[in-house]
């Protein structure tokens, strides 16, 4: 159990000091996973940044992630469970539209202009609040390649197992270091799960580097 997003951090970054990383850049999945990456960032000596994607929900049941939709426009999809409800691409074509705004949205607050990070020779470190289907986190680990990161780590304070197994065949590695038989939600292992907020973005993203302070 972890009291907050901050404790999750430092904790996760206690991990991760011994690491041997090649010029690590460090990437907050928005919202909460950002507010995590800062202390790890900042244990690092680390750029912070985020990389922006988005969950796309099942239609009628939009907790369950079919795919995400990552910045670049590309659209990662899991082909197995879209053939178990009996669906196709074309059927999440609205969910696909509403995501694309949010994401543009948060793309342009979160970086103001600014490009992503030239990742040639550098390993980039991927950090979520947690690891649940790990739809948004598959998308990105696959943005991250396109962008010429030399290695992807991703690393988390709590997953699900199978998830962890399914994105260490795809990441160069895998922290997790919270990995319960009885895994529901990524909230239950928080005593604070509040949901984070833009300006809680802007202020860790300005801490360390990502973007100024908001006036």
């Amino acid at each position: 159990m972890y009291a907050d997003r901050g404790d999750a951090g430092r904790q996760l970054a206690g991990l991760m000091a011994d690491l041997k990383l090649d010029s690590p850049v460090v990437f907050g999945l928005p919202r909460g996973g950002v507010v995590v990456a800062r202390e790890v960032a900042k244990a690092l000596g680390a750029p912070l940044h985020v990389i922006v994607v988005r969950k796309l929900g099942a239609p009628y049941q939009p907790e369950l992630a079919l795919g995400a939709l990552a910045e670049d426009g590309s659209v990662t999809l899991n082909s197995e469970l879209l053939e178990e409800m009996g669906l196709t691409e074309a059927d999440l074509a609205s969910v696909i539209s509403r995501e694309k705004e949010e994401l543009r949205r948060r793309v342009d607050r979160y970086r103001q202009g600014r490009p992503l990070a030239n990742l040639s020779g550098s390993t980039a470190l991927l950090i979520d609040d947690g690891l649940a289907t790990g739809a948004t986190a598959l998308a990105a680990i696959r943005m991250l390649r396109k962008l010429e990161a030399s290695a992807v780590v991703v690393a988390a304070p709590v997953g699900s197992r199978a998830t962890v197994a399914r994105l260490e065949t795809f990441a160069d590695r895998v922290i997790c270091p919270l990995t319960p038989d009885e895994f529901f939600a990524i909230g239950q292992f928080y005593q604070d799960f509040a949901q984070t907020t833009d300006q809680e973005v802007e202020a860790a993203l300005g801490e360390v580097g990502g973007i100024p302070k908001q006036a």
